[in-house]
């Protein structure tokens, strides 16, 4: 098989996987709980908690606006906004098709966006994303590290044997380690390079990521207590932020599967709610994402023809750099 072949069935593979041991877990812990754990949720908390969802994807959408306004594009946040949750609506419900940022990025040029520009603001929007995250790690990191620490604190997966044998690999190949950590810096740099010339809209761009970060936080806490258990807002961010980097990785289809299993282990083991608890977190979290994606299939049929033109590869920040460079030229 060809790497994007390969790489396609492993996704497959782990979403199934990882939708199966979900599926386990739920019946292990007994729908009885599971449903009394929904019964404490009032349907006008829900519609709140939707809401402060809606407001994070305001802030998504407002990032890229910045972007894209600081190279001069002429895009309305109208236009923005109807890209951003095309791509959303893309991400949640056509996952094995079209990607997100293939959405926007058909749209933008149809709107007859400068296409160069389009694909760079789409790869700042998303590395300025990660940046933003990164910002919160170190909290849900210590925590992890402590609960690995403690003999028993992680017992689902033995996953204290699983992290001391990775922290020794990590330490028996620094240089390694370096090389990619430098090569990874230098294509952020040729990504970000239109931008670093107007810091304003990096700061911009970065503020509307820590706002949507906030809202998405304050969502999953606010649900936390809608079932009667207890979390600091700040151990919400820090653990919902490994989530997101294990959510990274690419082991299954836009997360599916994966991102419900890691929240559900991190916030039961370490953030110490009861697991059918979690299970019904990751659950509800992945619905709230979802149906905070619907306005997007408003827009979506008069890109979609055009997004499935694009080729469904990542974006490539070299190719992207050295395009935005001969724009500068």
């Amino acid at each position: 098989m060809s790497g994007p072949t390969k790489k396609s069935v492993v996704r497959i593979i782990g979403s199934i996987l990882a939708v199966l041991l979900l599926i386990y877990w739920l019946n292990q812990q007994g729908w009885d709980e599971i449903l009394a754990v929904i019964g404490r949720i009032q349907l006008g908390r829900f519609l709140l908690v939707l809401g402060v969802v809606m407001v994070s994807r305001l802030a998504v959408t407002t990032r890229w606006y910045i972007l894209l306004r600081s190279a001069r594009s002429g895009i309305s946040f109208g236009q923005a906004m109807r890209l951003t949750f095309a791509g959303l609506f893309a991400s949640n419900f056509l996952p094995t098709t079209i990607g997100g940022d293939v959405v926007r990025l058909a749209g933008g040029l149809q709107m007859r966006l400068d296409g160069p520009i389009c694909t760079a603001s789409l790869i700042a929007d998303r590395l300025i994303g990660v940046l933003g995250m990164a910002t919160v790690l170190p909290i849900g990191l210590v925590h992890l590290w402590k609960a690995a620490a403690v003999e028993g604190t992680i017992s689902l997966f033995g996953s204290e044997a699983v992290a001391v044998y990775a922290l020794n690999s990590v330490a028996s190949w620094p240089e390694r380690i370096w090389r990619k950590m430098r090569q990874l810096g230098q294509r952020v740099f040729q990504a970000l390079s239109f931008w670093l010339k107007k810091p304003s809209a990096l700061i911009g761009a970065l503020i509307c990521t820590w706002i949507h970060m906030l809202f998405i936080f304050l969502a999953i806490w606010l649900l936390i207590i809608e079932m009667g258990e207890e979390m600091p807002l700040w151990l919400v961010g820090g653990l919902w932020t490994i989530v997101y980097f294990v959510t990274l990785l690419p082991l299954s289809i836009n997360g599916l599967g994966i991102q419900e299993v890691s929240m559900t282990f991190f916030f039961s083991n370490i953030g110490g709610i009861s697991l059918h608890s979690g299970l019904m977190l990751a659950l509800l979290i992945r619905t709230l994402m979802m149906l905070a994606s619907l306005p997007g299939v408003a827009f979506l049929p008069m890109i979609l023809t055009a997004a499935k033109s694009q080729p469904d590869t990542p974006l490539n920040p070299m190719q992207s750099a050295e395009r935005i460079s001969s724009l500068q030229r």
